[in-house]
């Protein structure tokens, strides 16, 4: 079997044993990802702080943020992230439109989360080629300007996150891929195998 990352585990210390047991007491193994980003946990904890500081006062919800990242992953083509947010996804709207998410089909979401779907790709795919009237649509989905940042700024720190993972080969946990959603799963044809 090969390893889960290109990177060794990182060496042992104080702050990669409480990321390894945080793992293990919140999912009950130590997550591929964390191996990878252990290797500077203090990047790790501030990459995380910022996002949650992003978040924390955000006019988002939890299910349009599900619906940010599941569309960025997908976008993005990894399998990672698209596992675990589509489960996220499937538990705050059902499993069915989790998977259309990840393929890319917005008929279940409302029109304020199909467009940020919408907009979650198109910043993936080519930022820009974005224009003013896609920003109009966004308001007129009902979106307010900060809400239109803080949506791109996600997409964003998702884009980078992702980045580091998949370019240091992070595959997807199988613990993972176990408990997610079977339509879910079979939507995630893209990315490193589990």
């Amino acid at each position: 079997m090969s390893r889960p990352t290109f990177l060794p585990d990182p060496p042992p210390g104080p702050a990669v044993t409480a990321a390894y047991d945080e793992d293990v007491a919140s999912d009950g193994y130590v997550n591929n990802l964390t191996r990878v980003w252990c290797w500077r946990p203090d990047v790790s904890a501030s990459f995380q702080a910022v996002r949650a500081e992003l978040l924390g006062d955000s006019g988002l919800s939890a299910r349009e943020v599900a619906v940010l990242v599941a569309a960025t992953a997908a976008a993005r083509g990894d399998a990672y992230c698209a596992l675990a947010w589509g489960a996220r996804l499937a538990d705050l709207s059902d499993e069915a439109t989790a998977a259309d998410v990840l393929g890319g089909a917005d008929g279940e979401l409302s029109g304020r989360e199909a467009a940020l779907a919408g907009w979650a790709r198109q910043v993936v795919r080519d930022p820009n080629a974005t224009t003013e009237d896609d920003v109009r649509g966004l308001r007129e989905a009902g979106l307010s300007d900060r809400e239109i940042f803080e949506a791109t700024t996600l997409v964003a720190f998702r884009l980078a996150f992702s980045t580091v993972n998949d370019a240091l080969g992070a595959r997807p946990d199988q613990q993972l891929a176990e408990r997610v959603p079977p339509l879910v799963r079979d939507a995630v044809t893209f990315g490193r195998p589990v």
